[in-house]
């Protein structure tokens, strides 16, 4: 069907330049994201100069995504200890005709008994609670948005479901969407709060968005559409690395290899496309990536892919490891070198890189504090994480999530 217009002629025309200044100023691709991995994807091209607009006072907002596998009989508890603002249940998406796909297993965990308890318990220590709703691919985004059809009955849907669970907001995490397709994306966040908010006054709608030039153009569109934009923007500021490029931070505070692409990047990038500060959150990773390296030294060249690395699901190599970790002066990141199975071998003599050698790059509490400094320097709403649940087990995270949430990292 043809597409109404949704957002006014000026907002368009913003828009229109938002998106030209992204492609002029910060040229290139975006990587394709890992749907599920709660990913982001960034270019590494040229940066920008902030708008040197005035800065607002910092807020200390904090959200945390809790997504559908780490919701165990356990998950409530944990979450009782973690300083949250927000809530975010991931996730849900909808089937071919637009309805919420209640076959998935997000759906099933959220509004199951783990659900209903995360969400009670949350309001009890006065968290709010949003539900995520995802899109991820290519060509399900240019079917799902080419389609307003199809995109009311989400609408409605999502509506339904939180109503019926007594949610406050809905997220909308989008992966993989064309940059033709950004107005239209757009134009269904805003028809999303207006009904949201019709539902609940006191609802509100949030964004995750990428970290690179598309996910910029994304989060300026969502709060460019009128005052029934979107209320924050997650800014998903990880995976700059994969288990497919080499080795390092998954938000770099600056890159070892010299590329631009990092976290002061992403921040200067959204700022210069308009997308309020003050709206903003910096999303940081609570996981690492773990790579076959050649050898035990920071920054060595990998010997294959990497996969993600859960520090709930291998505690022992961050509370009793084996070689003491490093901490990376450059990306701000630690390093934690792991020896063969067999014990440390040394590179044989014909110079070919020792074997079974693995290195984990994972942020610390510590690392983590001086990367959520940016969101008070840059005066944004607060920050998150992707995902509570992946800290389990391992101590220091609550405490600086906490310390964040009282505004207190240096220690005031």
């Amino acid at each position: 069907m043809t597409r109404r217009p949704i957002i006014g002629v000026a907002v368009v025309a913003i828009l229109v330049s938002a998106l030209a200044l992204a492609a002029t100023r910060f040229p290139g691709t975006d990587a394709p994201a890992t749907p599920g991995n709660g990913s982001s994807a960034v270019d590494a091209s040229a940066g920008a100069t902030p708008s040197g607009t005035p800065r607002p006072e910092p807020q200390h907002e904090v959200y945390g995504f809790v997504p559908y596998w780490v919701m165990d009989a356990t998950i409530a508890d944990h979450l009782a200890k973690t300083d949250l603002t927000t809530l975010l249940l991931f996730s849900v998406t909808s089937a071919r005709d637009g309805s919420i796909d209640t076959t998935q297993n997000g759906y099933k965990r959220i509004a199951g008994d783990v659900g209903k308890r995360m969400i009670r318990e949350a309001h009890d220590r006065g968290t709010r609670v949003e539900l995520v709703f995802t899109s991820f691919g290519s060509a399900r985004n240019a079917r799902f948005f080419g389609s307003e059809t199809v995109q009311a009955v989400t609408i409605a849907s999502l509506v339904t479901v939180t109503t019926q669970l007594a949610l406050d907001g809905i997220n909308v995490d989008v992966e993989g969407l064309g940059l033709e397709d950004v107005p239209a994306y757009a134009g269904f966040v805003q028809r999303l709060r207006v009904a949201a908010t019709a539902a609940n006054a006191k609802a509100q709608v949030s964004v995750a968005t990428q970290a690179g030039r598309t996910g910029a153009a994304m989060a300026a569109a969502a709060t460019f559409a009128g005052p029934m934009g979107a209320d924050r923007v997650f800014l998903m500021g990880y995976d700059y690395r994969t288990g497919t490029s080499d080795p390092g931070a998954s938000a770099p505070m600056a890159r070892r290899d010299g590329a631009e692409a990092d976290l002061v990047w992403s921040l200067d990038l959204y700022e210069s496309l308009g997308v309020p500060v003050e709206r903003t959150l910096l999303g940081l990773p609570l996981y690492g990536i773990k790579w076959p390296v050649a050898g035990p030294a920071l920054g060595e060249a990998r010997t294959g892919p990497g996969v993600t690395w859960i520090p709930a699901n291998d505690p022992a190599v961050i509370t009793s490891p084996q070689i003491p970790p490093q901490t990376d002066p450059i990306e701000i990141v630690d390093f934690y070198a792991i020896p063969p199975a067999n014990g440390a071998t040394p590179a044989p003599s014909d110079g070919s890189p020792a074997k079974g050698w693995r290195a984990v790059y994972v942020d610390s509490p510590a690392t983590l504090a001086t990367k959520l400094t940016l969101a008070d320097d840059r005066g944004l709403a607060g920050a998150g994480f992707w995902a509570i649940g992946y800290e389990r087990g391992v101590p220091g995270y609550d405490e600086l999530i906490s310390r964040f949430q009282a505004g207190k990292l240096a220690g005031g």
